[in-house]
């Protein structure tokens, strides 16, 4: 008897032996490899090679072997063999999402990831092989009679609110109501489900107004106030749901775009509730002396000598008198040289070399001067003026990583990762300004006039949570509609964007007339030059302690009146403003290469202000960096600017 079961256990395993060679095979893992690529190279699903390696669900490990199922045939598996279901699997498609899929097959979400855990670490991806659970729900093909239903809208309510309590889509609710699809009057009898009998829509209500909150009191909402969101670099629906608190399903309700597939740079609606990982805001130092090896630094500067030795026409004094683009230079040199004999007291050990860039908008002796002079060996270059010909020095010196900082330009084209644009954009400085009111927890209001299309669209694209102001027929403001958007116990911060004396006084004045009830301060995205005119009084603009962001500040603090002093002892004037510019970021990039660090290191670290300007980089998603220090100024009753804290 034991012969014989020794016998049959040898067999048995001798058996198990000939199909797990003829059913496997091997895959060592390499390098970046992942689950979905190695199931598409051997014709197998992901949900194949989990069930023969359960190890590799919490990662693959380079130089590791799997085994492979043979795409002839499946591992008779003890959870197959209980359902003789069919497996059905799909290959993920550009724009899919998980919700789409689940949709598609009827099964849930957790059923799904259940069967392909990978979808938890790794995402949707396309080209991924994924296995439907078996039990797909059929579509029912009998036609059901739908009792209608209806819905009061009660104050405060709103369609997401309404469209989760019933289980449906914002976009179903406006389908069967297109009337509510640009506002929701309270009151208004809503069709939820069913359709109401042609020129019917008094039927009667499910639930009225006053039995919801008699009865559910719990059950009236309150108004949702939502925030935009730029989709990151390799978000998905699902990252992006768990972010925003949501099923995948109200994520998409609130932003039908979603249901095309998540695209890096959308911008989505979210709950202004919810904790959104904002760009971590750098901490403004001083920097001071910390290494003594020496520094190259490089200023390219367009004096464009060769021009003013050549010119047979005007006199050296004469071209000073109307180039304006030299006078720029020399008072940007002027103020420069300053800050290198500041860097010299000191102690700084610096080499700071001056070359003449020779340039135009489209033209410059860049590359000659890098290569005669071995610039790629410098550790910082100011310069040049032009974007393009700045453009082109970061291109040259890209491979030895050489910072090359853009003094005065404000155009952003090709970027390149040694590139640094020290003048904000136009759109960081008004963003700044939004940020600083939502900062305040602010009511933010728009007066804008129908003229400012850009300014209307920027809003609208880029700040969803501000309010419009309605303007009457002849485009003036609406006094009664702008006090109704006010907020008590809240900033009501008024935008206003608008060159007409008209416009602008009936906005002064409304706002006058609220400060009694609603605190308000005036706001202004750019320079106006209407409020500079005597019709616009400066006493009411104090009174609104007008507020605007700005690139400079107008500073008195003792460190600024040592370089004024400093300046016009050399130069028997007083600073411009592309001096004090050419002192700053002379300066700024000095102390930064006094560190034991590279330049680009103290960037990444630290934000700086010097007398007029702030230095505040970030890292673009397309390589290089711009400056987001921005002052937020106002009027003060005292007749003085300040700046905002």
């Amino acid at each position: 008897m034991k012969y014989f079961f020794a016998i049959c256990i040898t067999a048995l395993f001798f058996n198990y032996s000939v199909f797990s060679q003829e059913k496997t095979t091997t895959h060592k893992v390499e390098k970046g490899e992942t689950i979905s690529q190695i199931a598409i190279k051997y014709n197998v699903t992901p949900y194949d090679i989990y069930q023969l390696n359960p190890d590799a669900i919490s990662g693959l490990k380079p130089n590791s072997v799997l085994l492979i199922p043979k795409s002839g045939g499946k591992q008779k598996v003890a959870v197959q063999a209980k359902s003789a279901a069919k497996t059905v699997t799909h290959e993920v498609a550009a724009k899919e999402t998980l919700y789409g899929i689940e949709k598609k097959y009827g099964v849930s979400d957790e059923a799904l990831k259940q069967a392909n855990p990978f979808l938890e670490k790794d995402g949707l991806q396309i080209g991924q092989i994924l296995t439907i659970p078996s039990g797909i729900r059929q579509k029912n093909t009998t036609p059901v009679q739908v009792k209608v239903v209806y819905h009061d809208v009660l104050p405060k309510e709103t369609k997401y609110s309404i469209a989760k309590k019933y289980g449906i889509t914002i976009e179903e609710l406006e389908r069967k109501n297109p009337e509510i699809v640009s506002n929701l009057p309270v009151g208004y009898k809503l069709i939820i489900k069913g359709n109401a009998p042609k020129g019917d829509k008094t039927t009667t209500v499910v639930e009225s107004k006053k039995e919801i909150v008699k009865a559910n009191p719990e059950k009236v909402s309150t108004a949702v106030n939502y925030l935009n969101y730029v989709v990151k670099p390799k978000e998905t629906l699902y990252s992006l749901s768990k972010m925003a608190g949501m099923s995948q399903e109200e994520l998409i309700a609130l932003n039908p775009a979603l249901s095309q597939g998540v695209v890096e740079g959308m911008i989505l609606k979210v709950p202004a509730t919810i904790s959104i990982p904002q760009e971590a805001k750098k901490e403004y130092a001083v920097i001071s002396k910390k290494s003594s090896s020496r520094k190259k630094l490089v200023l390219l500067l367009p004096f464009n000598i060769s021009k003013i030795e050549g010119d047979t026409v005007n006199s050296t004094a004469m071209r000073l008198k109307k180039d304006k683009f030299l006078n720029m230079t020399l008072d940007f040199y002027a103020g420069a040289l300053v800050a290198i004999d500041s860097a010299k007291q000191l102690g700084l050990a610096i080499d700071v070399s001056v070359f003449d860039s020779q340039e135009t908008k489209n033209t410059s002796n860049i590359t000659a001067l890098i290569k005669e002079n071995n610039l790629e060996n410098s550790d910082a270059i100011i310069g040049p003026f032009y974007q393009n010909n700045v453009e082109k020095t970061a291109e040259l010196l890209n491979a030895n990583q050489v910072p090359v900082i853009s003094p005065l330009s404000k155009d952003t084209g090709n970027s390149f990762g040694n590139m640094f644009q020290t003048i904000p954009t136009t759109t960081a400085v008004k963003n700044a300004m939004f940020d600083f009111m939502r900062a305040k927890n602010g009511n933010i209001v728009a007066v804008v006039d129908k003229k400012k299309e850009s300014v209307i669209q920027f809003i609208r694209e880029n700040h969803k949570d501000v309010k419009f102001s309605e303007l009457n027929a002849n485009g003036g403001v609406s006094a009664e509609n702008l006090k109704s958007l006010f907020v008590k116990d809240k900033i009501n911060y008024v935008v206003m964007e608008t060159g007409n004396t008209g416009m602008i006084k009936s906005t002064i004045a409304t706002m006058l007339s609220a400060m009694a009830t609603y605190k308000v301060q005036l706001v202004i995205l750019e320079p106006n030059e209407t409020l500079d005119t005597d019709e616009i009084s400066f006493v009411n603009l104090t009174k609104l302690r007008l507020m605007y962001p700005s690139v400079t500040r107008e500073n008195e603090s003792p460190e600024a009146l040592v370089f004024e002093k400093e300046f016009k002892k050399k130069n028997k004037i007083y600073p411009s403003a592309f001096a004090t510019r050419g002192f700053d970021i002379t300066f700024d990039t000095m102390m930064r290469l006094s560190q034991d660090k590279k330049y680009q290191e103290t960037v990444d670290s630290t934000a700086t202000e010097q007398v007029d300007n702030k230095f505040e980089f970030y890292k673009k998603e397309d390589g290089g960096y711009i400056n987001k220090g921005v002052y937020i100024l106002y009027y003060d009753t005292d007749l003085t600017i300040k700046e905002a804290k």
